[in-house]
């Protein structure tokens, strides 16, 4: 063919722009145009019919296109879900229309603009006492440790201060960026434990680990009196499967302006697992975790502290799983950092019919798939393995220097 027409494979703005200036546009231009073909696909919840309606037209006169509920042209006014679909361009042009609407679309272009304002922004660094943890230049690792001794995946070391030690210690060699400590298994049917017997499980084996590590620390726990304590001792995040509410943990971590990790699960470690079932699956979890993140900041913590994740493996089937992997990037919608933990979890095992020792190639897989989808943290327990899958997963995604490394 004379012209090899080609469709270029562009991932963000940023490489769009690149193409552009590459054939030699006119540099000014190139920030424009490039608006023109950053294709946005936005799901908008509880639109009334009327403000549907509107919302319908003006993008149809834009050039775009908004789906609504075959009701919406029956003039109900009942609050449905709609989806837009256009350019940047558009949606600033849209935007701009929003101000002067009624029926609420004055407010939902507000939130529209926030949102995606958040899609295409790095969340700031995360402040663990005197250090920051970068967001966005490479992908962080986190480091199990379970100080229980009936962990799923079989690496507990129960009460043994000097083998978790020994294992931190490793983990740091290995390319760890968080030791996460946990005292009380949420495997899939656990009954959980009382604060005294965690904090008898936790405190030594965190003690020792802060005196002798210097890394940030996570402390992996739903109980505020825990977390308290544990942040007394020098750990520097709170990762709470419970998103924070347990009453109290909110005001820990407020007091601490400590990070926390905010996960969605469905029911409890004793019954998430039995027969999860969701209206509709994407929508509901990110709800839930929207609905945690305003709670959080309005209990007194710092946006800028909250990192969110959305819970492999927890309340959900491995169909449910496999589209979280699939649909991760919508999680950036929250502007928060995205954590995925997948490491030797059942859904890996049974789509490769593989005990819970033999999943770390199936760990790999979801691993570098979620960082190619936007995940910032991985939570894992083969710390070497799988920081070797986030190097060579990071120099694809964001590129490599040869003399500086990813």
């Amino acid at each position: 063919m004379t012209h090899n027409p080609r469709v270029l494979s562009v991932r963000t703005t940023a490489d769009l722009e690149r193409e552009i200036a590459r054939i030699g546009a006119t540099a000014s231009s190139v920030p424009y145009m490039a608006q023109k073909a950053t294709f946005r696909v936005v799901r908008l919840e509880r639109v009334p019919g009327q403000a549907a309606n509107i919302l319908k037209q003006e993008m149809l006169a834009k050039g775009g296109e908004c789906a609504v509920s075959e009701q919406v042209s029956r003039f109900d006014p009942t609050p449905r879900p709609c989806i837009l679909l256009g350019t940047m361009r558009q949606y600033r042009e849209l935007l701009d229309t929003l101000i002067h609407q009624p029926f609420g679309l004055a407010e939902l272009g507000k939130e529209l603009q926030i949102t995606l304002q958040r899609y295409d922004s790095t969340p700031a660094p995360l402040v663990c006492h005197d250090r920051e943890l970068p967001i966005g230049r490479r992908t962080l690792i986190m480091g199990i440790i379970n100080v229980t001794p009936d962990s799923f995946s079989g690496d507990g070391v129960g009460k043994n201060v000097e083998a978790a030690v020994r294992q931190a210690e490793r983990f740091v060699q290995e390319g760890a960026d968080i030791l996460d400590i946990g005292g009380e298994s949420t495997r899939p049917g656990s009954a959980g434990v009382s604060a005294a017997e965690e904090l008898e499980r936790v405190m030594p084996c965190l003690e020792a680990i802060s005196e002798r590590t210097d890394i940030a620390i996570s402390i992996d726990t739903s109980k505020p009196q825990v977390a308290q304590a544990a942040l007394e001792a020098g750990a520097h995040i709170i990762n709470d499967v419970n998103a924070l509410r347990a009453e109290g943990m909110v005001e820990v971590a407020a007091a601490w302006q400590a990070p926390v990790i905010i996960m969605h699960m469905r029911g409890t470690p004793r019954d998430m697992q039995k027969k999860p079932v969701y209206d509709d699956f994407m929508t509901e979890v990110y709800e839930f975790l929207a609905g945690r993140v305003e709670e959080a900041v309005a209990g007194g913590i710092a946006e800028s502290q909250i990192v969110i994740d959305p819970g492999f493996g927890f309340g959900k089937t491995v169909q449910h799983n496999l589209e979280m992997i699939r649909r991760l990037a919508e999680f950036r919608s929250l502007g928060r950092p995205v954590l995925i933990g997948p490491s030797r979890k059942s859904t890996i095992g049974k789509i490769l019919d593989r005990p819970v020792q033999e999943r770390m190639w199936g760990t790999a897989a979801v691993v570098a798939a979620s960082i190619l989808a936007g995940a910032d943290i991985i939570r894992v327990h083969d710390v070497r393995q799988m920081r070797e899958v986030a190097t060579m997963t990071d120099a694809i995604l964001r590129g490599w220097d040869e003399n500086a490394g990813t």
